[in-house]
């Protein structure tokens, strides 16, 4: 009875907590985002401008605003279709209850979680959709901060985005209305597409059985003393990431594998090791690699110096993105204008949604709007992603960064390094000699603990 009535008050106590974070986290969409119109804006690697040449500009007799507005609305729109298309986790509240707790949501706790969830996805996105891929029903989404998207041109603009958006409505709506001649004629491609695009948002799914969803994240998190509820920092999630799909048993993702940089070093050798891994089919094969390599961007506050090094490394297109934040809240990076980073917010309490469903709704998984926020709030603890499909990708990405970490280094040691050779505790996954059971090495519980005080604490 002791025990019965103590889950109860856990249970009220969780549903006050969610009604609680639901309005306070609601404000986040609502808030709006200025973008300039004078300054390109990169996003996971791929730059938009937002202006017309200078001379069409400087145009006084009106001539040319037609063919301005609708060139500054193409590329907005081009950018809107991009952001939106990136899979977005937020905070979610009556999913089914995690494991050794009442919980079920992650309201105040689990934002670094879905950051983490974020980047992987990218990554997930790069492997099986490449990266000029965009979701066909992304303006669809009802953006309230559509009319903040360029400072200097919103009631110009506000128009021709109506008109492009009502236009590009209609064909998608009756192609997602199953309407048979039109789906018959699709192309096989777009199908294919569909189909992953629906797949990796269910592998994050808030359910036990989803690959990467919260509760598997939280299982993992256990082995190195994490529960349902603590804080999980940028580094402890990386690893509990790398586990995630170390243990994923979906032969989808037996193609890809995850490796984390120890002590802000990537050892080569290693990196083509688990690339040129055998597969679980029993094939000789090469696998996708997501590098995530945790960092610090300075001492208690981010080095300034470091900043364009971070708008260097979000200009690649094989980056996955940041997983970051500033003191007390965690975000997921994924662009910059000027000096200010474009980031997807999880602070958003959403309700849960039940991903083995056929047709599951996808508008909760796309965020309708970015946010920005000044490069020196960030925190400096945070860890950074590359995808690479090959071995030669990974060689000519090692080399492209070691390039742009020592251009960027003002002082003796760069912010990491690419070494040739093994490292001195070798990957101890793929060691006999370890229990099945025991999902960190000794020597990496203790680097997790280290992590786990150094990093910056959230809410």
């Amino acid at each position: 009875m002791e025990a019965t009535g103590t889950d109860e008050v856990e249970k009220i106590k969780s549903k006050f907590m969610s009604a609680w974070h639901n309005m306070k986290y609601s404000w986040v969409l609502k808030t709006k985002t200025y973008f300039s119109r004078n300054s390109p804006v990169f996003l996971l690697g791929k730059c938009y401008h937002f202006k017309t040449d200078e001379s069409g500009e400087l145009s006084s007799d009106g001539s040319n605003c037609d063919k301005i507005n609708t060139e500054i609305s193409g590329n907005v729109e081009e950018f809107r279709k991009d952001f939106i298309s990136r899979i977005w986790l937020t905070y979610r509240e009556e999913f089914p209850q995690i494991k050794g707790s009442a919980l079920t949501t992650d309201c105040g706790w689990g934002c670094t979680l879905r950051t983490g969830q974020m980047l992987l996805a990218q990554g997930l996105m790069l492997h099986f959709l490449g990266r000029a891929w965009v979701w066909p029903d992304a303006l669809d989404i009802d953006n309230s901060d559509s009319e903040s998207w360029t400072a200097h041109t919103v009631k110009k603009l506000t128009a021709s985005f109506e008109t492009s958006l009502t236009a590009e409505r209609e064909p998608k709506i009756l192609s997602n209305h199953h309407q048979g001649t039109i789906r018959r004629n699709c192309d096989d491609n777009e199908m294919r597409n569909e189909v992953y695009h629906r797949k990796i948002i269910s592998w994050f799914g808030d359910s036990p059985l989803a690959a990467f969803g919260l509760h598997q994240l939280i299982e993992y998190g256990k082995k190195s003393g994490k529960i349902a509820g603590d804080w999980y920092g940028p580094a402890v999630v990386a690893h509990i990431l790398r586990k995630a799909v170390e243990e994923a048993r979906d032969p989808e993702l037996q193609g890809v594998t995850v490796y984390v940089a120890q002590d802000c070093t990537v050892y080569s050798s290693d990196v083509i090791d688990r690339q040129c891994s055998f597969m679980d089919s029993g094939k000789a094969d090469t696998k996708a690699v997501i590098i995530l390599v945790p960092v610090r961007l300075g001492g208690e506050r981010t080095n300034m110096d470091y900043l364009e090094f971070v708008k260097g490394i979000l200009s690649l297109e094989y980056c996955v993105g940041i997983i970051g934040g500033k003191p007390k809240q965690s975000y997921y990076f994924a662009g910059f204008q000027d000096d200010s980073l474009i980031y997807m917010d999880p602070h958003y309490c959403q309700s849960f949604v039940d991903v083995s469903i056929k047709d599951f709704p996808l508008e909760s998984f796309h965020c309708p709007s970015p946010k920005k926020m000044s490069f020196k709030k960030m925190d400096p603890s945070c860890t950074i992603g590359f995808y690479c499909r090959t071995v030669q990708d990974f060689e000519k990405a090692s080399e492209e960064i070691t390039k742009m970490l020592k251009s960027s280094s003002k002082e003796k040691y760069p912010l990491f390094t690419f070494v040739k050779g093994h490292s001195k505790d070798y990957d101890f996954a793929s060691s006999p000699l370890h229990e099945e059971n025991d999902l960190f090495s000794e020597d990496e519980k203790k680097r997790l603990k280290r992590f786990s005080t150094e990093e910056f604490v959230l809410l």
